[in-house]
């Protein structure tokens, strides 16, 4: 059964992939932007099904990271105009969302390592 973060990480990743589905350009910068925003939810998944806690952790870290190189290709999107503001305010305001969440996730998850 899915939880809250893997669900919203995957409707993340595929917010991302339609989104970048109208971008008729910028291919190698639109793949960067695609490989980070699905390894969130990648890296979520397999936290789920560590062999121990700090495995886990150290999963849910990666997400973190991958969060934050999204929300840096997507600022760089639409300060390029690449996308215009309407087309990825949501997608921006989902990528805070998740990051907000995998931070959560960690600081519980740390607290109750011994």
């Amino acid at each position: 059964m899915e939880g809250p973060l893997s669900q919203q990480s995957m409707d993340f990743a595929v917010a991302v992939i339609r989104m970048c589905d109208n971008i008729h350009n910028r291919g190698p910068l639109k793949n960067q932007l695609l490989r980070a925003a699905c390894s969130i939810g990648a890296n979520i998944h397999e936290a789920q099904y560590g062999y121990s806690k700090d495995d886990f952790i150290f999963k849910l870290q990666l997400a973190l990271k991958e969060c934050n190189e999204t929300s840096y290709w997507l600022q760089l999107f639409l300060r390029s105009g690449t996308v215009d503001e309407e087309q990825i305010k949501p997608v921006v305001g989902m990528c805070n969302r998740l990051r907000f969440m995998l931070i959560k996730s960690l600081n519980t998850a740390k607290v109750s390592t011994p």
